[in-house]
């Protein structure tokens, strides 16, 4: 990814917007679709797969794969002109649209780590476009508190991973916990149903008198 992302620099004076290389994890977007959208915004608005594809050295499936996911995030669109030919458009309204939510919601602030951030905070290391991409699934499951409170968990056990982490959103979305409270009652609860267990496993008929 990062040999590709040198080419395009070097073989084109591209611009490169600040507001979406901060945010474009925000709005879900991949790395691949991140040069894509680079790339058309560099670019005349016409529709050519195949000379993106020839032009960023992706194969054309891939170029077709990654138009249709940024479509589906509602991203971009492909508009039909009619002129004296048919003619397809690349329309990016909904990506400006996004990034001018994010501005307008005040998430863009140099001192406010995202959760991303934090997860490689703990991990001490970069995170995968895989793990990016499962934590972006979980924001769309869980709130961000229950995502951060059980990677909290998985530090604490010693355990730093994505697949762990998982395990223990699926164990509490089981049993309905929502936040950090939902916690404490459930291992209040736990912790009284061991005392309880104990009571009634406790030979009282064999006990010796003292």
């Amino acid at each position: 990814m990062l040999g590709k992302v040198i080419e395009l620099i070097q073989n084109n004076p591209f611009y490169i917007p600040n507001i979406l290389l901060k945010n474009y994890r925000k709005l879900n977007i991949s790395d691949n679709e991140l040069i894509i959208l680079i790339y058309l915004i560099n670019t005349d608005n016409s529709f050519n797969p195949k000379l993106i594809a020839k032009d960023l050295n992706f194969n054309l499936n891939e170029v077709m794969d990654i138009i249709s996911s940024l479509t589906e995030k509602d991203i971009l669109k492909i508009d039909i002109v009619n002129k004296k030919v048919r003619e397809e458009i690349i329309n990016l309204e909904g990506l400006y649209k996004k990034l001018g939510f994010v501005v307008i919601n005040g998430e863009i602030k140099e001192d406010k780590k995202n959760i991303f951030d934090i997860f490689e905070k703990e991990f001490a290391r970069t995170l995968s476009p895989m793990e990016y991409e499962h934590i972006s699934r979980w924001q769309d499951e869980y709130n961000d508190e229950l995502i951060l409170l059980a990677l909290k968990e998985a530090v604490f056990n010693g355990v730093n991973n994505i697949r762990y982490i998982d395990k223990i959103l699926i164990e509490w979305n089981r049993k309905g916990i929502k936040n950090e409270q939902d916690i404490i009652n459930d291992r209040k609860n736990f912790q009284s149903k061991k005392q309880t267990k104990k009571l009634f496993d406790y030979d009282w008929l064999n006990e010796q008198d003292s």
